[in-house]
């Protein structure tokens, strides 16, 4: 499991991305536009500061003109991490988003569509803001050890916990024809599933 040596035991939460842009009100439109919050448009220190963040994110992002150092478009491998890869990707080009076909890593590059076994992390949708800021959708319903505390198990959103609870019934359902009888602590089960399925852990036998 992975460890930190935070020695002054204070938080560093990451809070905002800069994205380099030519033009704000056209990165503004088309955040916006994917449905994400609009949390400050207005003038700090003589310059305009536009952060949004996306459903679910502790981390937002917001705009800065490009420069010669970091001119537009040039933050590239960004990831916005979903539960389902195809309905986040329908949700993309329901908003007229062009975004790529699902994809997912071999030893040899990369293969179409999903994962064969929907292995999390393995699963990828490309696509762009109008001045090339390249992101990624990746598929994780299953951390790896050590990634989240597993004294606290979270979810961004219904539709997340709703994914959740039926790969758990699914497995449950598969526990249950194991053991030959019905369950009757599966809430139990459940709970112990759905921690499992964040932090990486063993899931319940």
């Amino acid at each position: 499991m992975a460890t930190s040596d935070n020695r002054d035991g204070a938080d560093r939460k990451l809070e905002v991305v800069t994205l380099p842009v030519a033009d704000l009100d056209r990165a503004k439109a088309f955040y916006a536009g994917l449905g994400w919050r609009l949390d400050a448009d207005f003038v700090l220190g003589g310059s305009r500061a536009i952060q949004f963040t996306p459903p679910g994110s502790p981390c937002s992002i917001h705009f800065a003109p490009g420069t010669a150092a970091a001119p537009p478009g040039s933050a590239q491998g960004l990831f916005l991490i979903v539960a389902d890869i195809a309905a986040a990707r329908d949700d993309l080009v329901r908003r007229g988003v062009r975004a790529g076909e699902i994809f997912h890593r071999t030893p040899e590059g990369r293969g179409d569509g999903p994962a064969p076994d929907r292995a999390s992390y393995n699963s990828l949708v490309a696509f762009s803001d109008p001045d090339g800021n390249g992101w990624l959708l990746q598929e994780v319903t299953s951390r790896l050890p050590g990634r989240v505390d597993p004294g606290v198990t979270t979810y961004a959103s219904a539709q997340d916990l709703a994914g959740a609870l039926r790969r758990a019934a699914a497995a449950h359902g598969e526990h249950e024809q194991r053991t030959g009888e019905a369950d009757a602590n599966w809430p139990d089960w459940y709970a112990e599933y759905l921690v499992s399925e964040q932090t990486g852990t063993e899931p319940p036998k």
